[in-house]
């Protein structure tokens, strides 16, 4: 139990501790890891993840790739891609997703862009947020529209991963 003075890192994403432990515990029991290659958030889903005791045995890496250029030299997302379409673009969190699967030797990959304001990036407006999720066998993209602060923005894509995950391992036979 938390003492008063313990920080939940989970204060302010509007996340159950519950919820993201038995996220932890059901890849655990699956014999699955995830890994993440975060730009928006900044390593904020990894830094959840890894607040559950235990999590080490889930939890391969985190890939913070806040600039353009390191989406491409550390995720490995398609150089060409970004030039055509710029760093917040469904496709462009489908390669994070694969590339934090593959780059960090996990089951499963998460990857987020998008644009949390206030001011527009590249002409997409403050809101706009890419999640992926890349399995063994697929990866599932979603465009969001979030409301809200650049804090809000940011927390909303962090519930919207772990959502992800969760609706992904539901659809997926164990590994």
């Amino acid at each position: 139990m938390n003492r008063p003075d313990d920080r939940s890192p989970l204060l302010g994403f509007g996340l159950d501790e519950e919820r993201v432990a038995l996220l932890v515990e059901r890849l655990r029991r699956r014999g699955e890891t995830v890994a993440t290659s975060e730009s928006l958030t900044a390593g904020l889903v990894t830094g959840l993840l890894t607040s559950v005791p235990g999590a080490s045995a889930v939890v391969r890496g985190g890939l913070v790739v806040y600039g353009t250029d390191l989406k491409g030299s550390l995720a490995g997302v398609d150089t060409r891609l970004l030039d055509e379409h710029g760093p917040v673009d469904p496709e462009v969190a489908r390669g994070l997703a694969e590339g934090a699967r593959r780059r960090c030797g996990a089951d499963w990959g998460l990857g987020l862009t998008g644009v949390a304001g206030p001011d527009p990036q590249n002409g997409v407006p403050p809101g706009v947020v890419h999640v992926a999720v890349a399995g063994p066998h697929e990866t599932e993209v979603r465009t969001l529209r979030l409301p809200g602060s650049r804090h809000g923005v940011r927390a909303a894509a962090v519930r919207a991963a772990v959502d992800a995950l969760v609706a992904a391992l539901d659809r997926a036979p164990p590994g």
